[in-house]
């Protein structure tokens, strides 16, 4: 059998990888500032974490409509993977941005640091999902195809 030698893509375009990448930076960014104002409890970081759970909601938002656009074009195990934790992302960003539309220590608390914690954790999820483009099982096969027929071989001068 003929290995399969054509290229790999991520599952996602380029214009979708460059949404996903504010969310990935946001939402963690957000629980480092609440973590902060927990340290602190200097207001201002609490602002500082709605500003960015607004931003991240934003992408997030305008990556869900190309996840589920993925979605549909794709129909794989890994699209529906990508689309749900897009959705759960948007959904605990969203219950996230309420939270923190409260004032003072009402707003970050325990219920708050939580929610940034699980928003970190998803959007970082579909970061891993949305940006591979292989299965582990395929990039073991393929390196070990490489180690056996296209090593280079040495080449002998005669003297």
């Amino acid at each position: 059998m003929i290995p399969d030698r054509r290229p790999h893509r991520p599952m996602i375009g380029s214009f979708q990888a460059l949404l996903l990448a504010f969310p990935v930076a946001l939402f963690p960014a957000a629980l480092v500032t609440d973590i902060t104002y927990l340290d602190t409890a200097e207001i201002q970081w609490t602002n500082f974490s709605a500003w960015l759970l607004a931003a991240g909601e934003l992408f997030a938002g305008l990556l869900l409509i190309g996840a589920l656009v993925s979605l549909v074009r794709s129909r794989s195990g890994r699209a529906t993977l990508y689309f749900l934790l897009v959705l759960a992302l948007f959904v605990v960003g969203l219950i996230n941005s309420f939270q923190h539309s409260g004032d003072g220590w009402a707003s970050v608390g325990t219920f708050g640091l939580i929610l940034s914690i699980l928003g970190a954790l998803l959007a970082l999820a579909a970061g891993a999902i949305g940006y591979s483009s292989l299965g582990a099982a395929t990039r073991l096969r393929d390196a070990d195809l490489h180690d056996r027929t296209d090593r280079p071989r040495p080449v002998e001068i005669a003297r």
